[in-house]
């Protein structure tokens, strides 16, 4: 069903058809649905009156985990922890948080049938010695490890990345995550109490850029095929894959992860460093890696984050520095070789 035909039907229903449609929706979904506000996004109906932070649906995860939750396409929550702790450096290029020392951790309904159970997964930045004591805080929480492994090379300290995956009660793994991250030195911001208004009741948007990026991010984006966004200090660009990604069944949205990841970090004079990963079927996974070796970009990984998904996904981690619009037309050659999504890019300078 496209938004077109959903808006016709709708708008050739009776309100009471309308309401119980709603109520059904938000009893399938979990999540409160405006009696006449249901969109179609990315094949998932969306209502479009939710708050930023999930509302009350997702009120018990967001205490546990500090408020700072937001809602991204495909009815995704998504937390993240920056390791603003780490001072690490590849190569000689300090890294910011944003580029390549960001912990994660997003959860999905399950809906109907499920008792409001959810999908969790993630992706855990940890020094070596917090790998162990981390992973048995999350085993007795009853949250599985998919993958450990590095995505860069040459850091310093040694940084690795654990994935994870858990299904059950949200509030639950939520807390067993907490629980886990508490064994690193991973800033967490506080949990709230019941009934707070303050962060729960709205997830704060990230802080304005008041720095101008020193970056041709217009060039950058027209070179690449794709824009993105600034974070950090750092132009991140997100690609979702063309199919549907499915996990025991159950879709994964581009924001739990499966999109490919593609950030830019200034290093002066109209260079950057690049790094990030693609997401790929194992057709893809060589003329990938040819492709960007063609444009003198280093392969860092290749392994896979998940256990159960369908298809098969393997995922590439690469690097380079050098200047920011030549290496992106690399990249936009490694992209020529995948089944991704593609838009226009507009991006302003």
């Amino acid at each position: 069903m496209t938004a077109s035909t959903s808006a016709m039907q709708r708008n050739a229903f009776p309100r009471t058809i309308r309401t119980h449609l709603c109520r059904y929706l938000s009893a399938t979904l979990g999540i409160a649905l405006a009696s006449t506000r249901v969109t179609v996004v990315a094949g998932a109906q969306v209502s479009a009156s939710t708050p930023a932070n999930g509302g009350a649906v997702w009120a018990a995860v967001q205490q546990v985990l500090g408020g700072k939750g937001t809602m991204q396409p495909g009815n995704v929550l998504r937390f993240g922890f920056p390791r603003t702790d780490l001072q690490v450096t590849a190569d000689g290029v300090p890294i910011k948080p944003g580029f390549a020392l960001g912990s994660w951790v997003a959860f999905k309904r399950m809906g109907a049938g499920n008792g409001g159970d959810a999908m969790a997964m993630g992706d855990l930045v940890l020094t070596e010695d917090e790998v162990n004591p981390v992973m048995l805080a999350l085993q007795k929480g009853g949250v599985e490890q998919t993958a450990l492994h590095n995505h860069v090379l040459h850091e310093s300290p040694r940084i690795m990345y654990m994935h994870i995956a858990a299904h059950g009660d949200p509030a639950k793994i939520a807390q067993a995550i907490r629980t886990a991250l508490g064994a690193s030195k991973t800033p967490l911001p506080q949990a709230v109490a019941a009934g707070d208004q303050g962060d729960a009741g709205g997830a704060a948007a990230p802080a304005a850029q008041t720095t101008p990026l020193d970056l041709d991010t217009a060039g950058v984006a027209r070179a690449l095929g794709a824009t993105g966004k600034v974070n950090g200090g750092v132009y991140q660009v997100s690609v979702p894959r063309a199919e549907r990604i499915t996990d025991h069944g159950m879709e994964v949205p581009p924001a739990m992860g499966v999109a490919t990841a593609i950030n830019f970090q200034p290093t002066g004079g109209g260079k950057a460093a690049i790094t990030g990963d693609f997401v790929m079927t194992a057709d893809e996974v060589n003329p990938v890696i040819r492709a960007l070796r063609e444009h003198s970009i280093q392969v860092t990984a290749l392994h896979s984050h998940m256990l159960t998904e369908s298809p098969r996904l393997l995922f590439l981690h690469f690097w380079a520095n050098d200047d920011a619009v030549t290496l992106a037309g690399g990249l936009r050659s490694a992209l020529d070789r995948m089944k991704v999504q593609r838009t226009t890019a507009k991006a302003k300078s």
